[in-house]
């Protein structure tokens, strides 16, 4: 039997049913013992097609004969029937609907009804549309509450509304337009059905489906919308379903909401903003018929490509509703209505922030997925910072690349050659061709923020080697490719990223390549009193990697977690000029035993040997001072000392729980960016941890649901504001004298700390003004596997640079550039302000103007608690004590009595008078407790390269 009349009897099975026995539809036939049944189905529903429509009067069969005689008037050029023999047609027309009967008939109704069955194998349940919501638009604002972005799922950008706020206007254009029986089928209208087979053999082409609005809901939610026998069958069947489960009204409001109407809309609601500005309760008759008008072909009806064809449309869609008395002649004459410019949202920034948003709003009581539903969110982003922020990462990982010979040239981002021979070579008075399709090209990196340039010249010439390119603005430039491999590797009309260094003084403007970099980076600015994020970079490009590194990934945080260690010890009562020993120490594993093997052991390396006060200790990065703070200076014992910095690291929620082991202290333990920027700011606020976001407020037809409360911190309740300040005072000096001594003309004005990881696996800098903090994270993703940033690439190289021009941006954009504030009245009764030697801690007497303005804590009696040698005593702090060598600043230097020319002894060389402190008590450890020295030295560092140890004074 031929396969089309199969498909067509199958099809003609669903509408027979659907048309004559709805409450009864079965969905499957037994091949055998039902083939009486279906063939009285098929007789009843050719029976009543009859009465419809009084097909006596019309001789089919002269029209069939004719068609018949007239192959090229039907047959092939029809695609429903392509393949199909007419003859075969006409038997099954006389056999069914006549009632005659046929010898050797074409129809084998078991294949007929095998056909049907497996056609009809899963359907969708339907009874999921009662009471659905179909996914939504929900609208991102920026901090000022200027539209940001839109979130929706594929073909879901739409805003649902209740059927109710739907004018009868609006309900009736589209009744009019597809579905004028609308509430009097049962689903299945065999008048449009038979008006779609009229216009197919009329007018062969793209087949009609004379489908009611009810079958176009069931394509559009629950069938699809594959031009097929197979799928035609299942829609007839699942509309008669859908009618037997919901009313006409729940049908019509689904349908309004779901259809699509162009212009990127779906939904009347959405379709009311996109062309006219407006909400779909405001639409006048005549903009109702337009919208109307548009469901039947949305690109072919669309006034952006064709305003007659619109208007055609339209005129049509008034004139149907006026037969029906739906509205006035007037309107009916209408002309096309004003539209609005077609002004789509589509950023090229925020888009790491943007998923942020998104993972938000599914954590807030009472909102689900914002593509799950319309909202409008308030959101803290600052676009232009955001901008800012984003450009200044991409350009510092490409720097980066560059300056260490890492860069990898890949090829073009894209070639406009084709594009090219679209265009007319006669261009008088045009612009270039080139510049034309450059501008044209949509590059897969949408968010890079170099500019786009094209290659118009490349190779080898009179000057010389020479590559030149064409910016957007319509220059020429040269091009700097880096590397004469590099040059080779491109091609004429090859697109790439460049940045271009303008003309100063005799140098012409020139542009220089831009490379994707394989390193990756994280940058977030938070407001300190607020914790509203305002800018935030997830990595070099979103397109490239959607991993939010400032908020999905943990990387150790190296020494930019010693502030936790120091914190501990100014809340135990020490001061900034308090000494610690900056020597080799020792401890045995926690909890350890006698036999506990010498690589259990805890060591880390460098140090001077010296004394040096707290303040330097922080400002240089010292790794043993702080280790030796945390041993001898919080409490008793180093394990001791460890659980207070683990407590109040919890208790600033860098961390849920602390992995207990002394590396620690140095970093060692991962922690999110996100939760180290509240830590600084918290820092700033003296005590004051504000609760980071990135939603202000959730709106939903035009109520608000949800509000940040900006003013909600989380105290560190166990540190005072006084301890905080100093804290803050000594991270200014990491800037003005330490390892950011690069930016000591922003030490006015910011604080902060370096942090570099072992190996330079990770690159950190956190620092604060009074309103922002900014943190900064540079690494490869691949940390696992051990690849480094390289020999010195520290967190002083690598991230700090980035911090000056984000800071220049927060102070253009956001908030202006003042001087870091003093302590707060809380803080300052606890205080003393006094000049002090920073490297000595010696306080300046009689009023001198000495060192800097150290602040320390108060005594029981309002003098100053003097606990410079709480930990060192003064005899030891003198034996380590050398004056009278100078550096550039002038200042003093102290050094061990073991110094070698780097600044300082290996621990682990044999030394018979070597000692290590534990607690007050001097030790000598003997050395057959460490027999694999070369265990040692082979360790990975635990040094902080931002500690220009032996260069710089302690």
């Amino acid at each position: 039997m031929n396969i089309i009349l199969v498909k067509v009897l199958a099809t003609a099975l669903a509408f027979s049913q659907a048309t004559t026995r709805p409450e009864a539809i079965k969905t499957e036939f037994n091949a055998v013992t039902d083939k009486i049944e279906v063939e009285q189905l098929l007789q009843a529903g050719c029976l009543h097609m009859r009465k419809s429509f009084d097909i006596e009067q019309i001789n089919l069969d002269d029209l069939i004969s004719t068609a018949m005689d007239d192959k090229a008037a039907l047959g092939e050029e029809i695609k429903a029937l392509k393949g199909l023999s007419f003859g075969d047609l006409h038997a099954v027309y006389r056999q069914y609907c006549k009632g005659e009967a046929v010898e050797n008939s074409p129809v084998d109704l078991s294949e007929v009804i095998a056909f049907y069955n497996d056609s009809l194998k899963d359907l969708p349940d339907v009874s999921r549309l009662k009471g659905m919501k179909l996914p939504g638009m929900s609208l991102i604002l920026d901090i000022k509450g200027q539209p940001f972005t839109e979130v929706y799922s594929p073909e879901n950008r739409r805003i649902w509304v209740s059927i109710s706020d739907i004018p009868e206007t609006v309900r009736n254009a589209f009744i009019a337009a597809e579905d004028k029986r609308f509430l009097q089928h049962r689903g299945v209208d065999e008048r449009g059905l038979v008006r779609a087979f009229v216009g197919n053999l009329a007018q062969p082409g793209r087949p009609q489906g004379g489908s009611t609005i009810t079958q176009q809901l069931a394509k559009t939610l629950l069938v699809g919308n594959d031009v097929t026998y197979e799928r035609k069958l299942r829609e007839i069947i699942v509309a008669s379903q859908i009618e037997r489960t919901l009313s006409k009204t729940e049908i019509l409001e689904l349908y309004l909401n779901s259809i699509y109407l162009g212009r990127g809309a779906w939904g009347v609601e959405m379709a009311a903003r996109g062309y006219f500005g407006k909400s779909v309760a405001a639409l006048s008759p005549v903009e109702a018929a337009f919208i109307a008008g548009l469901a039947k072909g949305p690109s072919y009806f669309s006034p952006d490509r064709n305003a007659a064809r619109a208007r055609a449309r339209m005129a049509y869609v008034l004139g149907r509703m006026r037969e029906d008395d739906m509205i006035d002649q007037v309107d009916a004459k209408a002309q096309l209505p004003q539209l609005v410019a077609y002004e789509r949202l589509r950023p090229d920034t925020g888009f790491h922030f943007v998923d942020q948003v998104s993972r938000e709003a599914r954590s807030l009581p009472g909102i689900g997925a914002l593509d799950g539903s319309s909202y409008v969110v308030r959101s803290t982003i600052n676009p232009d910072l955001q901008r800012a922020t984003e450009s200044i990462l991409q350009e510092a990982l490409a720097r980066y690349e560059l300056n260490t010979g890492r860069y990898k040239f890949q090829g073009a981002e894209a070639n406009i050659s084709e594009a090219l021979k679209a265009i007319p070579e006669a261009r008088e008075g045009k612009e270039p061709a080139w510049l034309e399709a450059l501008k044209a090209v949509r590059l897969p990196l949408y968010d890079v923020h170099w500019q786009a340039a094209v290659v118009l010249e490349n190779g080898r010439t009179k000057r010389g080697e020479v590559t030149n390119v064409g910016l957007l603005d319509g220059r020429i430039v040269p091009l700097n490719p880096w590397s004469a491999a590099v040059r080779r590797k491109l091609q004429v009309n090859d697109v790439i990223y460049v940045r271009v260094r303008e003309a100063a003084g005799k140098q012409a403007a020139r542009a220089e390549l831009r490379v994707r970099p394989s390193v990756q980076g994280a940058a977030l600015v938070m407001e300190n009193k607020t914790g509203r994020i305002l800018a935030m970079a997830g990595g070099f490009s979103y397109p490239q990697s959607q991993l939010n590194r400032a908020v999905q990934t943990v990387r150790q945080p190296g020494s930019t977690l010693k502030p936790v260690t120091f914190l501990a010890a100014l809340r135990s009562g020490l001061q900034p000029n308090t000494l610690v020993m900056d020597s080799p120490i020792v401890l045995p594993p926690i909890g350890g035993t006698a036999r506990a093997r010498a690589k259990d052991y805890w060591a880390p390396r460098g140090g001077s040997g010296a004394a040096v006060t707290l303040r330097r200790a922080l400002e240089d990065s010292r790794n043993l001072a702080t280790a030796q703070l945390m041993a001898n200076g919080i409490e008793s014992s180093p394990e001791q000392g460890l659980d207070k910095v683990c407590e109040l690291a919890v208790e600033a929620k860098l961390y849920k729980e602390c992995n207990r082991f002394y590396p620690f202290i140095l970093g060692a333990q991962p922690l999110r960016p996100i939760d180290l920027a509240a830590f600084y700011a918290a820092i700033a606020n003296e005590g004051a941890r504000p609760r980071p976001h990135v939603i202000e407020a959730v709106e939903q037809n035009g109520r608000q649901i949800y509000k940040a409360d900006n003013n909600a911190v989380d105290w560190i309740g166990s540190v005072d504001r006084a301890a905080f300040f100093q804290l803050r005072s000594m991270l200014q000096g990491v800037l003005a004298r330490g390892t950011a001594r690069s930016v000591r003309h922003l030490s006015a004005y910011a604080a902060g700390k370096t942090g570099t990881t072992d190996s330079e696996l990770d690159a950190w800098f956190a620092g604060f003004t009074n309103d922002v903090t900014v943190v900064l994270w540079v690494g490869y993703d691949n940390a696992e596997g051990r690849r480094t940033l390289g020999g010195g690439q520290t967190g002083a190289r690598v991230a700090l640079p980035m911090f000056e021009p984000i800071l220049e941006a927060v102070w253009k954009l956001h908030a202006p550039k003042v001087a870091l504030t003093g302590p707060s009245k809380d803080a300052a009764r606890e205080l003393v302000a006094v000049n002090a030697d920073p490297y000595t801690g010696d306080v300046s007497q009689h009023g001198e103007r000495t060192g800097t303005v150290e602040y320390l804590r108060r005594d029981k009696v309002g003098g100053i608690a003097d606990t410079r040698y709480k930990i060192v005593s003064r005899s030891d702090s003198y034996d380590y004590y050398r004056g009278g060598d100078g550096y550039e600043d002038g200042s003093r230097v102290q050094r061990s009595p073991y110094d070698n020319r780097f600044g300082f002894r290996d621990f682990f060389q044999p030394q018979q008078n070597y000692y290590y402190y534990y607690g007050q008590q001097r030790v000598q450890p003997p050395s057959q407790q460490f027999p694999d020295d070369d265990y040692y030295r082979r360790a990975p560092r635990r040094v902080d390269p931002d500690y220009f140890f032996g260069r710089r004074p302690f």
